[in-house]
């Protein structure tokens, strides 16, 4: 399967979804919480992950009252984002760590970043880009991965392989505003199982649209 021409890929990306940006609700006094609202996203909808954090960012303000709390309360309270256990837990071992070893500071480096609990590259390159305005990564979620698949930019299937493809292939410099592009392209038309590709923009030359 032939690649798409990627300049064609990002041009009418830029045209569909120009201001299209992170869709979970943040403090930008506070960065930590896009951290930690991008933690709860996994496996969840931004929606819910939005609701939840209404109230959790109101029972847990700062980092030291997810340190100080019972974690039984931020299990109750992160419940219906699903995983709360786990979730909780990174919430609970980042905060410890970020005022341990960052001052109550948000890193803004992937190595300082990936070592926080609950945080891969996909969360990491999230808060680069939208905190930092660092194109260091490219996100690659289930949305990016699987459109990347079917326009032919790769072949593969484990993100981490799919992100040095997009690296290679795409303008580093449009790599953040890109990757909330595709998925909102993911979700209104290059949908899983079944694509609306009646009705996408790329029908012309995508390899896929055929199939």
């Amino acid at each position: 399967m032939k690649s798409i021409l990627p300049l064609v890929f990002v041009d009418r990306l830029k045209t569909h979804y120009q201001d299209e940006e992170c869709h979970l609700q943040w403090d930008r006094k506070k960065p930590w919480t896009l951290l930690f609202a991008v933690i709860l996203s996994a496996q969840c909808t931004d929606k819910r992950v939005n609701i939840v954090t209404q109230t959790l960012f109101q029972r847990f303000p700062d980092l030291e009252s997810y340190v100080a709390k019972p974690i039984e309360e931020l299990e109750k309270t992160i419940h219906s984002t699903g995983f709360f256990r786990n979730k909780a837990r990174s919430l609970h071992q980042s905060a410890h760590k970020l005022l341990l070893k960052h001052n109550g500071q948000l890193p803004d480096t992937m190595e300082e970043l990936t070592a926080l609990s609950g945080v891969g590259r996909k969360t990491a390159n999230v808060v680069l880009w939208n905190v930092w305005g660092k194109n260091i990564g490219f996100v690659v979620d289930t949305h990016v991965g699987r459109i990347s698949q079917r326009v032919g930019l790769t072949q593969h299937k484990d993100p981490i392989k799919i992100e040095k493809d997009l690296m290679k292939k795409l303008p580093q410099d449009q790599w953040g505003k890109l990757s909330h592009q595709l998925v909102q392209f993911g979700r209104d038309t290059c949908r899983a199982p079944k694509p609306k590709c009646k009705d996408c923009f790329f029908k012309d030359v995508c390899p896929s649209a055929q199939i």
